[in-house]
């Protein structure tokens, strides 16, 4: 059993195995999983001059004909090298029956890359993998803030720039919920800054801040602070938008959790301005007006509370679309209500 922690991941894909295996590369974050898995099979057939030995298929390709696979993993390279079937979309069907026979198989050369989305814990494909010692498992959870560090400053070290304190705040404001876009925005940003030699927060509201990951931070701050006509606007503007609900509700999490942290600094005695001031990476100075009110308004239950209505709403929104829009629309609400009354009892 090899579940490997995000630590090892970036390892793991550097330096696939010479053997033959199963990966099954996973989790909400669709646009790591993506990246991971391309990276993964890149790195797997390097100086690989055969190209009939990558072979790709699509969880469809499987479900209709389970045996494909077993097929596809037995089969001897005409011309010798590595051979490699990559299949996407792996958790959009039950593909047990055509991973199965593959693990049984005493000892086989194919390397095969399962990309899937979100699968839960000991359910499916992921309990199959999980529990085999031919088999990996590399979840793709959201960005945290070192692994958005690390996003920026491989995009910032391959444009030759360097970014500013306050900008590098900005962008941990704005990024984190996919991988693949956000590494489209700073690729963008970067695009935009090539001339100047340096990233600052100007530039980072010039691109990024009129886009959606912008309007989401507006949408958060209308919910945490009890702005009610403004979130009923950026709620419209969301459906409308059809953005992705799971994540303005991990993000939204997020927020509230940093307002957490920070309002336990204050109940210890520490001073509310120099607890906003204090924050590393620095909050983006347009927003810290925001923080303070903030910071009056919730407190430390009131957070608590908040959380959990925001992990419920971010769940259910990643395990079924359809729902998130509106899930996420009535946690947001609640949240704004809540704080609206609040601040008229002061």
């Amino acid at each position: 059993m090899t579940v490997l922690k995000a630590a090892e991941i970036d390892r793991f894909v550097a330096n696939p195995p010479e053997a033959g295996g199963v990966v099954l590369i996973f989790g909400p974050d669709t646009g790591l999983v993506s990246e991971r898995a391309t990276r993964l099979v890149n790195k797997a057939s390097e100086g690989e001059s055969d190209p009939f030995n990558l072979v790709k298929l699509d969880a469809s390709d499987l479900g209709s004909d389970p045996n494909r696979l077993i097929d596809e993993v037995l089969t001897v390279p005409l011309f010798g090298g590595r051979r490699i079937v990559w299949v996407k979309d792996a958790s959009s069907r039950n593909l047990n029956p055509a991973v199965e026979p593959v693990l049984k198989l005493d000892d086989w050369q194919t390397l095969v890359v399962l990309e899937g989305g979100d699968i839960k814990k000991g359910v499916g494909l992921r309990k199959l993998i999980e529990s085999h010692k031919r088999a990996v498992a590399l979840p793709c959870y959201a960005d945290n803030d070192r692994g958005i560090d690390q996003l920026i400053d491989e995009e910032t070290r391959e444009a030759g720039l360097s970014v500013t304190r306050e900008a590098r705040a900005a962008l941990h404001s704005l990024l984190g919920g996919d991988r693949m876009a956000s590494r489209g925005e700073l690729k963008k940003l970067c695009l935009y800054a090539l001339n100047k030699g340096r990233i600052d927060s100007e530039d980072v509201e010039a691109i990024i801040g009129d886009a959606s990951a912008f309007e989401m931070s507006e949408l958060i701050d209308a919910a945490a602070s009890g702005e009610l006509a403004l979130l009923d606007h950026g709620l419209e503007r969301l459906a409308e938008a059809g953005s992705k609900a799971s994540v303005i509700a991990n993000q939204t999490l997020k927020h509230f959790q940093h307002l957490h942290r920070m309002r336990i600094d204050i109940e210890q005695g520490k001073n509310a301005q120099a607890v906003i001031d204090g924050q590393r990476p620095p909050i983006f100075f347009s927003r810290k007006p925001k923080f303070t009110q903030q910071l009056r308004i919730w407190s430390l239950t009131d957070l608590e509370r908040a959380m959990d209505i925001l992990s419920e709403a971010t769940r259910i929104s990643r395990l079924n679309d359809a729902l998130g829009v509106p899930v996420l629309s009535e946690a947001l609400l609640k949240l704004g209500r809540a704080a609206r009354a609040r601040q008229q009892r002061r």
